[in-house]
């Protein structure tokens, strides 16, 4: 028979090597998580915007970390309204999915669209919508809306993405 003592002793002994084996991340209750400054990301939305003024289109941009929170929203000279709203929701169905808007509207060609577009408020099956990433990790997505055609959009976004690439570190 197994005394008391014993047990007692086995048991400390097992939450002992389970706490050890955690990970630092777990012990200490915090999440680090990777975002643009507000200078750079007001950067990325001022370069995409100015992009697309080059070929005389009037868009919106809006910038948003991972988690779907607006950094930065400018509206160009000539842009519409709804241009500054639809690219909030280009972006956040890109931060969202984690992927760039363009490729979930291609996706939805030959597959089932996700029927949380149905039921979640600011999803948009639009091209536009770009992931911000570090390595392979997304940290945000920016928006663009208002150009002819979410093609162009993109455009707009990725040459802003490309003048700060450099300083995403």
């Amino acid at each position: 028979m197994v005394s008391m003592r014993a047990i007692f002793f086995r048991s400390a002994a097992a939450l002992a090597l389970v706490a050890l084996g955690q990970p630092a991340a777990w012990a200490q209750g915090l999440v680090s998580a990777k975002r643009l400054s507000a200078s750079l990301a007001a950067e990325l939305a001022m370069a995409a915007v100015t992009a697309c003024a080059q070929k005389s289109y009037h868009v919106g941009v809006v910038v948003l970390d991972y988690s779907g929170v607006q950094q930065a929203a400018l509206r160009g000279d000539g842009a519409a309204p709804q241009n500054v709203l639809n690219a909030n929701d280009k972006a956040y169905t890109a931060a969202s999915f984690g992927t760039d808007t363009a490729d979930l509207v291609e996706r939805s060609k030959t597959s089932p669209v996700s029927s949380a577009f149905a039921k979640v408020p600011h999803l948009l099956l639009n091209a536009g919508g770009v992931v911000i990433k570090v390595d392979d990790e997304v940290i945000g997505a920016i928006g663009v809306s208002g150009a002819p055609g979410g093609d162009n959009d993109v455009v707009c976004a990725k040459a802003a993405l490309e003048k700060i690439k450099n300083r995403m570190k």
